[in-house]
């Protein structure tokens, strides 16, 4: 097996499992299930890449890193998501879509399938290098591992905070919330850039990966669209706006 043979064996196994959950999303009549699978579906790959690459050391390594992010993130969003009603973002793709709304959601599954694949290229990569463990693999658990700290105590600060009705109507500005609006977005970037650095230097190409994670996160469906209404719903958000950074985590500015 290759690393070119098992992009296209991830690709396959990943239209497979999106097209068998678009089926049972229409079913359901939500199409939001798909956010769930997001990070399980890293870790199929990453699982599958191991058994086709083979048990090497970094292999096990990179593998058992996506894994542990990938179902932490899944069991999260889906045991935040059952809470609720379907996410506005899917409902308003769903309304805006013309001619056939299914074949066009069907579309979005496909959509991020394929960014999926390209996400996780570093990963693919990595299981197929047969040099021994260096700095880059030492470097690339540091990050991740601040990754998904940021990630993962950013989720459960919110999920705390959120699960105090004293809390109705506010804006959380606590914990890592008070240095960056996006502490689980911030801790994302980091995971796949730590990924990236197990393919290093060999596959420096492949930062393309991390990078389009990172813009998607930074400018595509994530921040821009969380926080297209929240100043409406929140009224305190805007203040926070003007004193919380973004993205990357830094001291709060003084509000204007």
């Amino acid at each position: 097996m290759t690393f070119g043979w098992n992009v296209l064996w991830s690709a396959v196994a990943v239209v497979v499992l999106m097209s068998a959950l678009f089926a049972v999303a229409v079913r359901r009549k939500r199409f939001d299930l798909v956010d769930s699978f997001w990070g399980p579906g890293f870790a199929v790959v990453a699982v599958l890449t191991l058994v086709l690459a083979g048990a090497s050391a970094r292999a096990v390594l990179v593998t058992a890193l996506t894994v542990v992010w990938g179902v932490r993130l899944g069991w999260h969003i889906h045991a935040r998501n059952r809470k609720k009603s379907e996410d506005q973002r899917y409902v308003d793709m769903y309304r805006r879509a013309r001619g056939n709304p299914v074949a066009k959601m069907y579309r979005v599954y496909l959509l991020q399938a394929a960014i999926m694949v390209l996400v996780s290229l570093p990963v693919q990569f990595a299981a197929y290098r047969d040099d021994p463990l260096g700095v880059f693999d030492v470097v690339g658990v540091v990050v991740w591992a601040v990754g998904f700290a940021f990630e993962a105590v950013g989720d459960w600060q919110l999920e705390r905070f959120k699960a105090d009705p004293a809390n109705r109507g506010r804006v959380m500005d606590q914990g890592l919330w008070r240095y960056t609006r996006h502490p689980n977005y911030f801790g994302d970037a980091c995971v796949w850039w730590g990924l990236f650095l197990f393919a290093c230097p060999d596959g420096v190409v492949l930062a393309v990966s991390p990078v389009v994670m990172t813009l998607l996160l930074v400018k595509g469906s994530g921040k821009p669209l969380l926080e297209r209404d929240i100043v409406r719903r929140r009224p305190g958000y805007r203040e926070y706006v003007e004193r919380t950074s973004g993205f990357f985590p830094l001291p709060p500015r003084s509000a204007r």
